[in-house]
């Protein structure tokens, strides 16, 4: 895998998000994959063990990923009712390990969210860890790692808003 491509697909994820092309967004993860938003143990160390620690968010499995797009969609999620206006912004892509079918990525975000029902803007930032895995001659999500820097969650976060 080449920095262009791992640009390409941590783009295209933005950009599917964003626009709320979310049967998109799945179709870049793989069946079994894992999507993480560690919580921070302590100042400095964030938990390291999502079956034993707290996590702010945690789907193994697209199913479950799939389960929680249909619970956006469907009006019966309070927390995403109306749904908030984001733009992600990817930077610092940096390809850290890569074989002939596995790559390891790191990239830093912020996300600029408008939440409709307080008329307010917010911003999440931190960094993406993804594992991806060459299936079909397309590169796809094996893992995604999201750590969040900000000390202060003032609304909702959910998959579309990290």
């Amino acid at each position: 895998m080449t920095r262009a491509e791992a640009e390409e697909l941590l783009y295209r994820e933005a950009l599917y998000l964003d626009s709320g092309n979310w049967d998109a967004w799945l179709d870049l993860y793989l069946p079994d994959a894992v999507f993480w938003m560690p919580a921070w143990r302590d100042e400095t160390t964030p938990t390291a063990d999502p079956d034993r620690e707290l996590s702010l968010i945690y789907y193994r499995g697209r199913r479950n990923l799939e389960d929680r797009v249909w619970r956006a969609r469907s009006g019966l999620s309070v927390a995403s009712t109306p749904l908030p206006r984001v733009v992600h912004a990817v930077t610092n892509v940096l390809v850290e390990d890569a074989g002939e079918a596995q790559a390891r990525t790191t990239a830093n975000f912020t996300v600029h969210l408008y939440d409709r029902r307080s008329e307010r803007s917010h911003v999440f930032f931190g960094r993406y860890e993804h594992q991806l895995e060459l299936a079909n001659a397309t590169w796809r999500i094996a893992a995604k790692k999201i750590l969040l820097l900000n000390d202060v969650i003032p609304t909702v976060v959910d998959f579309y808003s990290i």
